[in-house]
C-alpha cells in the first residue's frame, strides 16, 4: 500500500480524526501491513499486546473466550480498529480477533507510538481524546458511566 493510501486509511479511522496530513505522514511511517488468512487468529486473548491494528480490506470478529468456550461479541470490517489499549501499556489482550475472510490491517506498534507521542505532544492530546471517547461509549453500552 503506498503511503498516500495509507494516509487516507489513516483519515478515516476515529481515532486519527483531526490530526493534520504532517502528523498523519509521520504515523504513516512506522506502519506495517499485514494481511490474514480467514481462521487466523490476528491477536490472542490473554497474549500481551504489542499495538494497534487497523482493518483495511476484510472482515474479523472479537471473541471473548469464557471458561465455556468463545462468544462473537463485535463483527469488525474495513475502517474498525481494535488492540488500541496495547498503545497505552503491555498487558494482555481483553479479547481475540480472528479473520472471517482474507484481513488486511495495517498495525503500528507501542514502541513507534510512544516515540511519536514524546516527540509530538498535541498528536498525543488528540489521539488520548479519541481513545477516551472510545472508552466511554463502550461503557455507556455497557450501561455504566
Amino acid at each position: 500500500m503506498k503511503t498516500v493510501e495509507m494516509m487516507e486509511a489513516l483519515s478515516s479511522i476515529a481515532l486519527f480524526h483531526g490530526l493534520t496530513d504532517h502528523q498523519l505522514r509521520r504515523i504513516t511511517d512506522h506502519l506495517h501491513e499485514q494481511t490474514y488468512p480467514a481462521g487466523t487468529k490476528i491477536i490472542e486473548q490473554g497474549k500481551v499486546g504489542f499495538g494497534l491494528f487497523m482493518i483495511v480490506s476484510g472482515a474479523a470478529e472479537v471473541v471473548f473466550e469464557g471458561g465455556t468456550g468463545g462468544k462473537v461479541v463485535n463483527m469488525l470490517g474495513p475502517k474498525d480498529f481494535f488492540g488500541e489499549i496495547s498503545l497505552l501499556d503491555d498487558g494482555p489482550r481483553t479479547a481475540s480477533v480472528v479473520a472471517t475472510s482474507a484481513t488486511t490491517c495495517l498495525i503500528l506498534n507501542r514502541i513507534d507510538f510512544i516515540s511519536l507521542m514524546m516527540q509530538d505532544a498535541a498528536m498525543g492530546v488528540q489521539i488520548a481524546t479519541e481513545l477516551a471517547k472510545r472508552i466511554r461509549k463502550l461503557l455507556e453500552s455497557m450501561g455504566g458511566q
